[in-house]
């Protein structure tokens, strides 16, 4: 039987099953993306103590507590700095980040640019369900246009981010994305995130169902879980600043690979040749 597949997976040999029962609400598509996520490091054989996993704040932030590994909890918006000087100091490792779409676009968003800018070896997981949920529903830079939140009562205005599209263009070694309805192709897909040899950003369309499903009236947790199933959530965007907001399908699976040399192994390799013309220049 193959290491790893859905016969011999058992996902509490990757959880703290102390820190049980979790926090998460009901249907929350974020419990999904993290057994997505376990089940994939499972596959790719990938032992626990060579395992490192930082998240940011917010719902998605607190998923690392429930990870039987090396796990950081940092503070709003610094998950990818952080994971960037982890990474840089124990190659050794894998390091994983799990942030939100307001952790990682919004007060993190100048993080992620960069991180995709240098392709160092570390896998990004954006959970994405549209809101602010742990904080009081407001209003995050991937909100549909038209949808609630309490900043937005009249319905959201503005333009939606593409994370994919952003970290694309910024130089990202590898892009995807999946909903959580899809949890094989979701799987899937994060384990090829995580044997990229480079910077590798997934998002994961992810339902609030408390916060962001009630307010839209958009159903309950099995109804929003069907709608992925049917039609991949919409991206608001326009063509002229004169133009009303229309709507375009987000695709789904590996987006882009961009082969750029991996930035950890650039920059020991440029301390190494500094260091040895160091010593020559003291020998001469």
């Amino acid at each position: 039987m193959m290491l790893g597949s859905a016969a011999d997976f058992d996902v509490r040999q990757y959880l703290r099953l102390e820190m049980m029962p979790h926090f998460l609400c009901p249907g929350c598509g974020h419990g999904i993306a993290l057994r997505a996520l376990l089940w994939a490091l499972s596959e790719s054989g990938i032992d626990k103590d060579q395992l490192a996993v930082v998240s940011g704040i917010g719902c998605a932030g607190r998923l690392s507590a429930y990870i039987d590994a090396n796990t950081f909890h940092t503070t709003h918006g610094r998950p990818l700095a952080f994971a960037t000087g982890l990474a840089l100091a124990r190659p050794d490792l894998h390091v994983v980040v799990i942030s939100g779409d307001g952790d990682c676009l919004a007060i993190g968003g100048n993080h992620l640019i960069h991180a995709c800018r240098r392709n160092l070896k570390l896998t990004c997981l954006m959970l994405n369900n549209e809101i602010y949920g742990m904080t009081g529903g407001q209003v995050s830079p991937t909100t549909s246009d038209g949808m609630l939140t309490s900043t937005t009562p009249l319905g959201n205005g503005e333009p939606a981010f593409d994370a994919c599209a952003l970290a694309a263009a910024a130089g990202a070694g590898f892009v995807g994305r999946e909903v959580t309805h899809h949890v094989p192709k979701l799987k899937e897909l994060i384990r090829q995130g995580l044997a990229h040899p480079g910077f590798a950003f997934i998002e994961v369309l992810s339902d609030c169902t408390e916060i962001f499903g009630r307010k839209n009236e958009l159903g309950s947790s099995p109804e929003m879980i069907l709608r992925q199933k049917s039609e991949i959530r919409p991206s608001a965007y326009r063509d002229t600043v004169d133009t009303p907001f229309r709507s375009t399908t987000l695709h789904t699976g590996v987006l882009g690979v961009n082969q750029r040399p991996e930035y950890g192994s650039a920059y020991r390799s440029a301390a190494a040749s500094a260091k040895v013309a160091a010593k020559k220049a003291v020998r001469s």
